[in-house]
């Protein structure tokens, strides 16, 4: 049976990390996050103190990403972004194109190394100090109607061939 809570280590502002678990579904309650910790505490985190909410694999040290930013354009689906954190961190990441899947409080990221243990990332609005899109990546493009031959006899030639 699944687990309902996620593995997560969230950096904070000050470098420090917390390890623990979330409720996926709801982890951003009134401006806090609660991390339940492997020894079974319950700790909240005001947003205001965190760089990201990282949710990962296993736990470990916060890892620094072998790759910050797509080597070439993604593949996925979604908007293509660039986060520029408060301290000058730049990283690159794909979130989801639809508004009512986004949250007001920060943006839910997938970042660009799918292999790492690093499967999503939560960044809070406050803790960005520039967010850039760099391309829509969509699906199939619908394909207008090609006008019938009736249509190509109604109009008139203007020039003979």
């Amino acid at each position: 049976m699944p687990s309902t809570h996620k593995k997560v280590i969230v950096r904070k502002l000050d470098r420090e990390a917390v390890q623990g678990y979330v409720n996926p579904a709801a982890f951003v309650v009134d401006g806090k996050v609660a991390v339940l910790s492997p020894e079974g505490q319950v700790q909240t985190i005001g947003l205001e103190d965190i760089k990201g909410v990282y949710f990962v694999r296993e736990f470990g040290e916060p890892e620094s990403f072998a790759r910050k930013t797509f080597p070439a354009r993604p593949r996925t689906e979604g908007l293509w972004v660039r986060l520029k954190f408060r301290d000058n961190e730049v990283l690159e990441g794909m979130m989801t194109n639809d508004l009512a899947q986004t949250s007001p409080e920060g943006y839910l990221i997938n970042p660009p190394d799918t292999r790492a243990n690093t499967q999503r990332i939560f960044v809070p609005r406050g803790a960005l100090a520039e967010l850039q899109v760099l391309g829509v990546i969509g699906g199939p493009r619908a394909r207008r109607p090609r006008a019938t031959a009736a249509a190509d006899q109604r109009q008139e030639s203007l020039f003979s061939e």
